[in-house]
């Protein structure tokens, strides 16, 4: 698995839009300055995100992007695969996968299985709510009162 910087907007946007849930669409620029990314590549990156149904768009006065579902019901698992591909670390983890004549005795590939397996049960169990809510706790810590 490697994720981009495609990827990583992606998640940042997501992160951005959840943190906005339920208060309207949130422009492109204020999605920008928030993630702090460039505002060319967010326009492709909320195309591809709209296109996987993780966002949708409003246009008009008041327009902009917004959640297409509930922060709950988006996780890193699949966004990430969404944008950059499999977790897998290396292809011949895949059940269906024929490239190699020694994959019945590799001694390595029970291990990238492992590595597979953990890495998808940790990034398909943390959603985008999990996230706001450990943003809100971040940002409640650093809170200091003279």
């Amino acid at each position: 698995m490697r994720i981009t910087y495609k990827g990583d907007y992606a998640l940042k946007t997501i992160l951005a839009l959840a943190l906005h849930y339920g208060n309207g669409p949130f422009t492109i620029h204020d999605i920008a300055k928030n993630a702090d990314m460039p505002i060319k590549f967010l326009e492709q990156i909320l195309l591809d995100l709209k296109r996987g149904n993780f966002v949708e768009s409003k246009r008009g006065k008041v327009g902009g992007y917004l959640l297409a579902k509930p922060p709950s019901q988006i996780n890193l698992g699949e966004v990430i695969r969404f944008i950059d591909g499999p977790l897998e670390p290396v292809a011949c983890v895949s059940s269906d996968y024929k490239g190699c004549k020694d994959i019945n005795k590799c001694v390595f590939r029970s291990i990238w299985r492992k590595v597979a397996d953990l890495t998808s049960g940790l990034l398909d169990n943390i959603t985008f709510e999990d996230l706001v809510k450990k943003n809100k706790n971040f940002n409640s810590s650093f809170v200091y009162h003279i």
